[in-house]
């Protein structure tokens, strides 16, 4: 008790007694010798109702001194800085050490390279083929070919307005529904067909 200088009942006590090494006494021969201890006045015993607190006097104990205690506190708050910063610097290893354990050893990285190598090859030869070939399509010819691409779009679009024109004149004097007439008919819409027309 006196080296913990910290208060305490008779279970605590035993249970320290028992932790620093000692013999695992009985609680009532705990307690008697607390009793015996506090009557020599060696230790101090205070009651709280049916609790019985023991703990060492103060007063046997050296003074300390108001600057030792400040330098006591200045030395841990730097060591517990020191402490956040060897944790942060082990963090960051770890992480370097995650990522160098994902990345590729020598070996896989000189494989990739020749796979990529290779395949550059490939497609470069590839690229050399179809620039050498004949059967290229000149500016006029894409010139041409987008006008009349347009062109067969306007009169699509032309043709369809027509269509629907007459269907809707017929509907004026016609019984039945729109979707009724188009079956008699036989015309088949864009819709019908899923088609759409392409914009200009």
């Amino acid at each position: 008790m006196k080296h913990r200088s910290f208060p305490g009942n008779a279970t605590s006590n035993g249970s320290g007694l028992t932790m620093l090494g000692g013999p695992a006494e009985s609680s009532l021969l705990i307690v008697r010798c607390l009793e015996d201890l506090a009557k020599d006045g060696k230790i101090i015993e205070k009651v709280y109702g049916k609790q019985k607190i023991y703990f060492a006097d103060q007063s046997q104990f050296p003074s300390v001194d108001e600057k030792e205690l400040k330098d006591m506190d200045t030395k841990i708050t730097g060591l517990t800085a020191s402490l956040e910063t060897s944790r942060t610097k082990c963090k960051q290893m770890e992480k370097e050490i995650a990522m160098l354990n994902s990345s590729l050893t020598n070996d896989e990285a000189k494989q990739r390279i020749q796979e990529l190598t290779a395949m550059c090859a490939k497609k470069q030869s590839r690229v050399t083929q179809v620039k050498s070939a004949g059967s290229h399509v000149s500016v006029e010819q894409k010139k041409a070919i987008y006008e009349n691409h347009q062109t067969n779009i306007k009169a699509w679009k032309k043709r369809k307005r027509m269509a629907m024109d007459i269907l809707d004149a017929i509907l004026e004097g016609y019984p039945k529904s729109k979707k009724q007439l188009v079956e008699e008919v036989g015309v088949e819409t864009d819709e019908e067909c899923n088609v759409k027309i392409p914009q200009t």
